[in-house]
């Protein structure tokens, strides 16, 4: 089904947005022509957002690589261009970088990278202010939605004059805190007639690439001196000098909170960095210090610049730098500046409340049936599926990175011992991360004939970002249909005998469980693919709820491994058995508003005390006449 028509709010709009919504629109506005991007949190609902405004064409890309490579085409084409990504995107898409910002850009392109500071859903936390260095790359870092919005608006024109992608580096605070923000109106940006040929620039073999080194050189010096006059950087005079500071970003806004009268110089424009301001702020305040997320890379510049500073010798070296983080830690340099009251740290834990699978979630049967089988190694990969390490399955025993499991499943079958020569390899991956970089992967395993057997969890959806269409879903990032892949085809035409692709439907454990046993026995490679489709998008058909019995409920327990949170357990009690074993029985009720009926737990249970629900009282409709 096709998105709703959307209207565009008028320009001098004051609105209420996210960061990244703020993106989107200054990306609109800005006169993009094309968007890409590879869903992933915090920046995933940039392009979201963007996909529903008219006069662009945007796409999910299947991965961050192909996202840039395809935002690159539209510059060269002569129109602005605009992708977005998470900070382990980057990356993925660092080939193509690195070798584009010799080149260089026709019309503007801008990449948007989100750090995940606090890793609040990532494998780990990057600073993506590195590639501004590493690749020769200016970095605008917005603090709130409203500047995001200026600061985007800011990259493109930098982008064009200085012909030069340019990097937004953003974190999940922006992303998703949401300010007011005024808006513009859409600008009706000139195109060129057709791509300039010039192979000389845009074909970087050696001898090209080497004349474009002095060029980004020389821009890196023009760079630094529109970073100096740039109003984009500021200082904060400040009126307490006994400590002066050095922020961008999120952070610039928790020291103003934290210390409201202390001199800041305020970056926007990170890189490259301006040192003839930093050296004003030095004769503004007795001690510098610089507050960054998350790594020493400002310290460390301004450091060998000669400029006295502290920093992580103070601050955490990861995670957010909020208020109370500031003030406790620089409490030996600002003693008075302790204002926090109680409030500020809970006197009770938190209950834990770790995360899980949805109900009815097509990957339960999965892990139920993996963590039922003995003897075998579980590489696992990036998604909701990820969460198959916790328990009560306990059945990953690897992840890394996007596509991972497909290698690491087959180095764990090259590299094992005598120890673990009876052990079977099983590698999951779900539908889109394969896409992503999977297949090349599963390529490896099957040219080199890896004793392996892959789970390709198929369930229609870019599921940990939010239900997001991918190649194998049917849709494009409107909604309207598009061509969808036939896994079992591809799986075939990259090297797995047609004996050794099975297709199970993930809700029928007695099925998955004979395909699984049968299918790691085999010495190749074996791909089984599962056919049901993520219980959050509109694919999939809710059935009728069960209830539990609890007269004929024994308390064995086994629902309960199956992992599903509409399953609560409702008394424990301790029992002997025949044999004289203590064990511990689980009584257990179902969610019925919950239960969406897959019947999962119905498999498991050996006296038969899970039927279907029974509403307790019969709902009447009733109407009444219209008087004459």
């Amino acid at each position: 089904m096709s998105h709703a028509p959307f209207t565009p709010p008028p320009a001098a709009s004051r609105l209420f947005f996210s960061g990244n919504e703020a993106v989107a629109r200054a990306a609109w506005d800005a006169g993009v022509r094309v968007a890409s991007a590879y869903p992933g949190t915090p920046a995933t609902e940039i392009l979201e957002y963007l996909s529903r405004y008219p006069d662009l064409y945007s796409e999910w890309s299947v991965n961050e690589k192909v996202s840039l490579e395809v935002a690159i085409g539209a510059s060269l084409a002569g129109g602005r261009s605009f992708c977005a990504m998470k900070h382990v995107g980057l990356n993925v898409a660092a080939d193509a970088l690195m070798t584009q910002t010799l080149a260089g850009v026709v019309g503007g392109l801008v990449i948007a990278v989100a750090d995940d500071v606090g890793f609040s859903s990532s494998q780990n936390e990057q600073d993506s202010r590195y590639w501004g260095r590493f690749a020769h790359l200016p970095i605008l870092e917005p603090a709130d939605s409203q500047e995001a919005y200026d600061f985007t608006l800011a990259a493109f024109a930098l982008s064009e004059s200085f012909n030069t992608p340019v990097l937004l580096r953003l974190t999940t605070r922006v992303c998703h805190v949401k300010c007011l923000v005024t808006v513009g109106e859409r600008k009706a940006l000139r195109v060129a007639e057709s791509f300039p040929k010039n192979p000389a620039r845009w074909v970087m073999v050696p001898a090209h690439a080497r004349q474009r080194l002095p060029l980004v050189l020389e821009r890196d010096k023009a760079l630094a001196r529109e970073a100096e006059k740039s109003p984009l950087n500021r200082i904060d005079p400040g009126t307490d000098r006994r400590v002066g500071f050095i922020a961008s970003g999120p952070a610039y806004m928790h020291v103003k909170e934290a210390f409201p009268n202390a001199p800041v110089l305020k970056l926007g424009f990170s890189h490259p960095f301006p040192r003839q301001l930093a050296q004003e702020l030095a004769g503004l305040a007795d001690t510098l210090v610089v507050a960054e997320e998350t790594e020493p890379l400002l310290e460390t510049e301004l450091k060998a610049a000669g400029i006295p500073v502290r920093g992580k010798d103070l601050l955490p070296a990861f995670g957010e730098l909020p208020p109370h983080i500031l003030r406790r830690h620089l409490s030996a340099l600002l003693p008075d500046a302790i204002t926090e009251n109680a409030a500020a740290t809970p006197s009770l834990p938190v209950f834990p409340r770790p995360p899980t699978l949805c109900v009815a979630c097509p990957h339960l049967g999965v892990y139920y049936t993996l963590s039922q089988i003995k003897n075998i190694h579980i590489a696992g990969d990036i998604g909701c599926y990820t969460l198959g390490a916790g328990h009560p399955w306990n059945a990953l025993d690897t992840t890394i990175c996007m596509g991972a499991s497909m290698g690491m499943a087959l180095g764990l079958d090259k590299g094992r011992g005598a120890e673990d020569g009876k052990k079977q390899i099983v590698a999951v991956i779900g539908d889109s991360t394969f896409l992503h970089m999977g297949m090349q992967g599963l390529l490896d395993v099957a040219y080199n004939r890896g004793n392996v057997t892959v789970l390709l969890l198929d369930n229609r959806a870019v599921g940990m970002t939010g239900g997001q269409d991918n190649p194998g879903s049917g849709r494009d990032i409107h909604g309207d249909p598009a061509p969808r892949i036939d896994f079992a085809k591809l799986v075939e035409a990259l090297g797995v005998s047609r004996e050794r692709i099975r297709v199970v439907d993930p809700y029928q454990l007695p099925v998955l469980f004979k395909t699984l046993r049968e299918e790691i026995k085999q010495p190749v490679p074996s791909v089984i693919i599962t056919n049901r489709p993520c219980v959050l998008i509109d694919d999939y058909e809710q059935e009728s709820a069960y209830a539990v019995d609890e007269k004929l409920c024994t308390g064995c327990g086994n629902c309960v491994d199956v992992g599903c949170p509409a399953i609560h357990v409702t008394r424990r009690e301790k029992a002997v058995k025949p044999s004289g074993k203590e064990v511990e029985l689980a009584f257990t009720t179902i969610e019925t508003a919950a239960c969406t009926g897959c019947g999962l737990c119905l498999q498991t249970c050996g006296p038969n005390a899970i039927l279907p629900a029974v509403p307790a009282r019969p709902i009447v409709f009733q109407s009444t006449p219209i008087a004459d």
